[in-house]
Formats: structure tokens, sequence, C-alpha cells
């Protein structure tokens, strides 16, 4: 067997479980908390009083206008200059979502946005609220056109948990670096580590098309996106 195909199988192991142990929870813990911070950041740009509002324009200004890997670096080796101290995988979870959150906002506050108001009328003339319209009429609708870039940002949240290599965090990409200190393999490795993530957003990508076509036969998914 050659020794590039050996290496790669002895490896296989390892990376497999610090993608199933690190990497996966660390993806899915962000985007859960980080759409949760995007839909209130985004409810209260569109609804909430002006000195919030501006709060929240400052931290989607903010997030958005500096680097993914800074920010980590901020919470991860910043924080303990003021007295916070974090362990890697807390400062990671903090970073990720609240990246994540500041540019689900933008989806959310578009997406609702794009939901006509005739709807929000329509729910008032049959006695709803302002909390029921919102429940039942609007945000299922605005979900329908956040779904695409939804997904895309989750699939992109895969690959960028890469980046928590760089604060400890024994995901994926650590691990290979982890390897190739000890191997002295670095091609190999690496290729290895970008197969797994392709294959991850590969899977994920084929669930994508067929949440969109599930959500276009219930709801007009299709007439909503054009």
């Amino acid at each position: 067997m050659p020794h590039w195909l050996q290496l790669m199988l002895d490896s296989f192991g390892p990376l497999l479980w610090a993608a199933v142990a690190f990497t996966a929870p660390l993806t899915l813990l962000s985007f859960v908390f980080g759409l949760t911070v995007g839909l209130i950041t985004a409810l209260v740009r569109l609804f909430g009083p002006a000195p919030l509002a501006a709060i929240a324009r400052f931290y989607v200004w903010i997030i958005r206008g500096t680097p993914l890997l800074v920010q980590l670096f901020l919470i991860f080796y910043g924080l303990p200059n003021v007295g916070i101290v974090l362990d890697a995988f807390p400062a990671a979870l903090i970073g990720f979502t609240l990246n994540v959150g500041a540019y689900s906002s933008e989806i959310v506050r578009a997406a609702i946005g794009s939901v006509p108001k005739g709807q929000w009328e329509a729910a008032y003339s049959i006695g709803m609220s302002w909390s029921q319209a919102m429940r039942r009429t609007i945000l299922p609708q605005a979900a329908r056109v956040a779904v695409p870039p939804l997904s895309n940002t989750f699939i992109s949240l895969v690959k960028d948990t890469s980046l928590a290599a760089a604060i400890t965090v024994p995901e994926l990409f650590q691990a290979a670096q982890r390897i190739v200190a000890t191997t002295y393999e670095p091609l190999i490795l690496y290729i290895q580590a970008a197969i797994i993530y392709l294959g991850l957003s590969s899977i994920l990508s084929a669930l994508q098309v067929r949440l969109e076509r599930r959500l276009g036969r219930y709801g007009g998914f299709i007439e909503a996106r054009a």
C-alpha cells in the first residue's frame, strides 16, 4: 500500500472524531444561537425604539466590518486583559454566534421586509395582534425567502470553524495540524482535511436543495424567491 494512502487511512479516524466532537457541535450551536440573535436584532432594527435600533445597527456594522479571525482573537486573547478568561470552545462559540447573528439579521430583516404590507393588513383585519400577525403570518412567509441565504450561511459556517484552530479549539483542522506536526506530511493531511470539508459541504448543499424544493411545494417558495 502506498505511504500516502496508509497515512490517510491512519489519520481518517482522528480527523473524523474531531469533526464529530468539535466541528459539528460548534457549527450547530453557533448557528442556532446566532440565528436567535439575528432574529432579535432584525426585529429591533425594524420595529424597536430608536436607541435600541441604533445599538443593533452598530453591532451589525462592527461585526460585518471586521474579520472573523480578529473577532476570535479579541475574545480569546484580548478579554483576559480586562479580567475575562474563557476556554477555547466557549470563546469560539461566542465569536461565531456574534458573527452569524450579524449576518443573519440582515437576511431576516430583508426577508421580513419582502412580505407585502397587505399581509399585515389582512392579519389585522381578522383581529390578530401584532405578535400574532408576526408569528402566524409574517414570519412563515419570510422564512421561505430566508431559507436559501441562511442555508448558505450555515454551509459557510462549517468551513469557517477551521478558524477556531487559531485559538486552540481541537476541531478538524487543528487535528490535521497536530498530525502534520508528527508526520511532517502537510500536503497529504491538508488535502485530506479539505476533502472532509468538501464532503460535509456537499451533503449540506444536497439537503439545502431538497429543503428548497419542499418549501416550493408548500407555500410558493419559487414565486416568493422570484
